[in-house]
C-alpha cells in the first residue's frame, strides 16, 4: 500500500488542534524569537504521528528526529514506504514499487524545523490567536515560492524546550496540496543513533 506517491504530499500540515490552555499564560515580547530558541534547544525529538493529506486519507507512524537535518518518519504497518532526512537530502522510498526519490533537505518546507541555526525573521510570522496557549508560525520564503509554506503549530508548555511543544505542521506546496501532521507523545531531547537515519534500498520491481 503506497497512501501517498508524491514526495511532497508527505510534508504539508496544519495540525491546529483544540489545546487546552492553563487560564493565564504570560505572552513573550517576542514570540517568534521564542520559537527560535525553542528550534535551536531541540537537539532531537521522538514521536509519534497521524499524517492526513487533502482527501483525508491518514496514515499513522513513529517520527524521529535529530538536528540538524535528520528526521525519519517510519509508517505502521500496512504503508510499505518511508521518508529519511540524512542531514543533507531528503529521500522517499517506496518499497511496493521499488522506487525512492531525494531532494536537498534546503528546498523543502521542513528545512524550517532541521536548520542547524533557525533564523525566521525573514521568512516566518505568529498568527495571532484567541487561544494564548497556541503559537502558530507560519514560514514561507518569498524569495522561493517553489518551495511552499509552513504552518507550525506549538502549544505552551513549560516542559518543552523553550515553553514550547511542537503539536504538529502543515505544508502546503506550490500546487496548493496540502497535509497535516499532528504529533503525540513528544519526548525531547532523547539519545538517537545516527542509524536511525539510514535506510535499506528498494528492489527494483521486475
Amino acid at each position: 500500500m503506497s497512501l501517498l506517491r508524491f514526495p511532497a504530499h508527505l510534508l504539508a500540515p496544519v495540525a491546529i488542534v483544540a489545546l487546552a490552555a492553563p487560564a493565564a499564560i504570560a505572552q513573550p515580547a517576542d514570540p517568534l524569537r521564542q520559537v527560535e530558541q525553542s528550534l535551536s534547544a531541540t537537539s532531537s525529538m521522538t514521536a509519534r504521528f497521524t499524517q492526513t493529506d487533502g482527501r483525508g486519507r491518514s496514515q499513522s507512524g513513529m517520527l524521529s528526529l535529530k538536528r540538524p537535518g535528520k528526521i525519519r518518519f517510519q509508517y505502521g504497518a500496512g504503508a510499505n514506504m518511508l521518508l529519511v532526512g540524512d542531514g543533507r537530502n531528503l529521500t522517499f522510498l517506496d518499497y511496493e514499487v521499488g522506487q525512492k526519490s531525494s531532494w536537498p533537505i534546503a528546498k523543502s518546507p521542513l528545512a524550517v524545523l532541521l536548520s542547524p541555526q533557525p533564523n525566521l525573521s525573514r521568512i516566518a510570522r505568529v498568527e495571532k490567536q484567541a487561544n494564548p496557549g497556541i503559537v502558530l508560525v507560519r514560514a514561507r520564503d518569498a524569495r522561493r515560492p517553489e518551495f511552499g509554506t509552513l504552518l507550525l503549530a506549538f502549544s505552551r508548555n513549560a516542559s518543552a524546550p523553550g515553553g514550547l511543544m511542537l503539536e504538529g505542521w502543515t505544508a502546503i506546496d506550490a500546487q496548493n496540496k496540502k497535509t497535516t501532521v499532528k504529533l503525540d507523545g513528544q519526548r525531547y531531547n532523547v539519545a538517537l543513533a545516527d542509524s536511525t537515519f539510514t535506510y535499506a534500498e528498494p528492489k527494483k520491481r521486475k
